[in-house]
């Protein structure tokens, strides 16, 4: 995926923070999208986990440095949903404090995301 591409869509904080949460997350400190503008995740195995879930092994390479990651994945109707828990640390990304110090982002981020099928 294109990491220039990521938006920040969080409802409880104002229009201007997210914009300087935006700008951050994109910026050197964080995903450094100039250097490391794609975000690439390679399945090596997939573990059923029961009827329409998953866990799906594989290598999630990220701001340069690629780690293992596991990802539970449901179909929902047509729809495959996931998420992951990992560790900024693990990929060379330091956890920032954002607006002043009203958001600071823990080291230990959940992705989560949705994959339309399409007809």
């Amino acid at each position: 995926m294109d990491a220039r591409k990521l938006r920040v869509l969080d409802p409880e904080v104002s229009e201007g923070t997210r914009v300087q949460i935006q700008d951050t997350m994109q910026g050197i400190q964080v995903l450094d999208v100039v250097h490391f503008s794609e975000i690439r995740f390679q399945s090596t195995a997939v573990e059923p986990k029961g009827p329409d879930h998953w866990i799906v092994h594989g290598s999630l390479a990220l701001h340069g440095k690629d780690r293992p990651v596991a990802v539970e994945v449901t179909l929902k109707g047509e729809d495959y949903r996931g998420s992951a828990t990992l560790k900024q640390t693990d990929f060379g990304i330091t956890p920032v404090t954002v607006a002043g110090g009203t958001v600071k982002v823990k080291d230990e981020v959940k992705i989560e995301f949705e994959i339309a099928l399409m007809k």
